[in-house]
């Protein structure tokens, strides 16, 4: 008897471990088109159908760059940020592991000890006595048995909520891997800027001098000597805030990395810098589908679904056993002595009859499952949005630097005509201080207009999910 009584938890659960009140859940369609976008921005995105899609790339084989290389590696070991994400992972795993647990009986062994003196005025007999029992069980108290699936429902929405944290995680990692990369790629580009701008002024102090030499003999006016000075404090104005810029563009990588970065990893410009690999979208946008983000809302949607079979188990009577083996004496000496075991069997139904509450948690629910349909279309549509934007600048930004590239020859051209015509005195230094301005801006645009390339190219691989294994 009393094992069978043992063998008929496991009987039950083995019965009625898949049972569950949940509806069938159903991806939603994606509210965004099945291609990407087409038109002229995106002319150029079709080219690159020999590379690898994002997903197939791992990010050290994106990364070509070395030292770029070394310095991810060095974040992805020593970021609080993705600690943080870390520890969360395991806390939702701890959490589903409890989930997991409830469906199974909690089995203990207890050992009691009742001892009671009864005064000879209360006694049956007319004396006084004392009463002794000692209990040692072995048994199961208060276990549900998940007729319904309720406490699976439960289960299941910890489990979903478990993988939706780990796709935070990779999230995290995508994005740490992206930010680093272009963390970096900014730091070399106003080394470069500082550069021209140190460059510049030194151009721009010689210049001055030699315009102060021709004044002091009289040969030019004050004013050609205030322009040229002008244009010295303009560029000792810059160097000092680039100079500022580097120094804070460190830092910012110094903490993605934490840890300071050694001065032999630190780009000197972005020719230094090896181009990441060309990754190509694909035709269909369903990749989308896999991104850590979308993942996640759709796990947390199938929570949300999860949850709405817990809710409708509670309309349905809850059943719960209590039972124990074991044995019982009055005497310490007794208690393993034949004739002395015991065992009890308590089971016990609870029926709702009126609890208006459960209506109403039932309605939350559903409408938080639809709070999720919503939040997991949200994500799929600016997945989509993100895509779209980093192809159309992969699809513009050659024809920008190659405008730029164009611009600047021409303005040195006209530089050093104007510089020419004015030591000749043909014409005045304020068409010199013009070319000079137009040349030194776009200089500096092109310097941005390179650091957009090598940043798109980070941003596509980031938005195509690429990065996270």
């Amino acid at each position: 008897m009393n094992r069978k009584l043992l063998l008929l938890p496991v009987i039950i659960v083995f019965f009625l471990g898949n049972c569950t009140m949940a509806p069938k859940y159903t991806r939603p369609e994606a509210p965004v088109q099945a291609q990407w976008p087409t038109g002229a921005a995106y002319d150029e995105t079709k080219s690159g159908a020999s590379a690898k899609s994002a997903g197939e790339l791992p990010w050290r084989e994106f990364i070509t760059d070395a030292r770029l290389r070394e310095i991810i590696e060095n974040a992805l070991k020593n970021n609080r940020d993705l600690r943080v994400a870390a520890l969360n992972v395991e806390r939702a795993k701890a959490l589903y592991g409890i989930g997991r647990a409830t469906l199974l009986p909690s089995v203990n062994a207890v050992g009691s000890m009742y001892k009671e003196r009864t005064p000879a005025d209360l006694s049956s007999t007319g004396s006084a006595y004392t009463a002794e029992r000692y209990d040692v069980n072995l048994g199961i108290t208060s276990w549900e048995i998940d007729f319904f699936g309720r406490i699976r429902s439960l289960k299941d929405k910890a489990l979903e909520e478990y993988l939706a944290t780990d796709q935070s995680l990779r999230g995290t990692q995508i994005l740490l891997v992206s930010t680093v990369a272009q963390a970096y790629m900014a730091l070399a580009a106003d080394r470069e800027a500082l550069q021209l701008v140190s460059k510049t002024l030194t151009a721009q102090e010689a210049s001055y001098n030699l315009i102060r030499k021709r004044y002091n003999v009289g040969m030019i006016s004050e004013l050609d000597l205030r322009r040229a000075q002008s244009q010295v404090d303009i560029a000792r104005g810059d160097v000092a805030r680039y100079t500022q810029q580097v120094a804070q563009d460190e830092n910012g990588l110094n903490l993605l990395v934490a840890s300071p970065i050694r001065q032999e990893l630190i780009p000197r410009d972005l020719e230094s810098i090896s181009a990441p690999r060309e990754t190509f979208p694909g035709l269909s946008s369903e990749p989308l589908l896999n991104r850590p983000d979308v993942l996640a809302a759709e796990h947390r949607l199938k929570a949300a679904n999860a949850n709405i079979g817990a809710a409708r188990a509670a309309f349905f009577p809850r059943i719960a056993l209590t039972t124990s083996v074991g044995t019982a004496s009055a005497d310490l000496s007794g208690l393993f002595k034949s004739g002395s075991g015991v065992w009890t069997f308590a089971p016990q139904i609870v029926m709702p009859i009126f609890d208006v509450r459960t209506w109403f948690a039932y309605d939350v629910t559903k409408i938080e499952k639809e709070m999720s349909i919503a939040q997991y279309e949200k994500a799929i549509q600016t997945a989509f949005r993100e895509v779209a934007d980093a192809l159309a600048v992969k699809g513009t930004i050659n024809q920008q630097i190659a405008a730029q590239q164009s611009l600047v020859d021409a303005l040195a051209i006209t530089y050093r005509l104007s510089e020419a015509r004015y030591s000749k005195g043909v014409d005045s230094y304020l068409s010199v201080l013009d070319a000079q301005r137009q040349l030194y801006g776009a200089e500096q645009i092109l310097i941005v207009l390179r650091l957009a390339q090598m940043n798109n190219s980070i941003e596509l691989y980031k938005t195509l999910g690429g990065g996270g294994q």
